[in-house]
């Protein structure tokens, strides 16, 4: 198996516009829009964001971006291509995210997931990860689950 090479891109890429499509899909396939907290484009370009691509043979298989938030940093748009699943790029990804966000002195990272995603939320959970209340603007949501994990110490 060759090894997954993970980085910084941009995500205005047709091979990436594949995976946030796929990813809009999963999702709404399983919760109603109101459940559903992804961010766009422009969003994940932004200045305050690192967007990650997790990539096997210069392939994309897999996403993630964390959001610099006032003290703390969210994890959003983790996604791994289904046939790719298995190559633990989700942890891979995840590790990289936390990497980057010590690396600029971020002290907690959050998230928002869905309940109806058992292995998303197993995966966070063995990354340190706990369940909290909403945080920011969500509010409660009873698809949601809400995590953090303190990277100080």
């Amino acid at each position: 198996m060759l090894t997954p090479v993970i980085r910084i891109e941009n995500p205005d890429q047709p091979e990436i516009r594949a995976l946030l499509t796929a990813s809009d899909a999963y999702h709404a396939a399983l919760y109603p829009a109101e459940s559903n907290h992804l961010v766009d484009i422009s969003t994940l370009q932004g200045a305050e964001t690192s967007f990650f691509v997790a990539r096997v043979d210069g392939k994309a298989h897999g996403i993630g971006a964390i959001l610099r938030q006032d003290g703390y940093a969210e994890v959003k748009r983790m996604f791994v291509d289904p046939k790719a699943r298995g190559l633990k790029l989700g942890s891979r990804l995840l590790a990289a995210l936390e990497a980057d966000a010590r690396a600029v002195g971020i002290r907690c990272l959050r998230l928002e997931t869905g309940n109806r995603q058992p292995e998303a939320a197993a995966l966070y959970r063995r990354a340190g990860f706990r369940e909290i209340g909403p945080f920011g603007s969500y509010r409660p949501d009873p698809n949601s689950l809400f995590m953090e994990k303190n990277l100080a110490g």
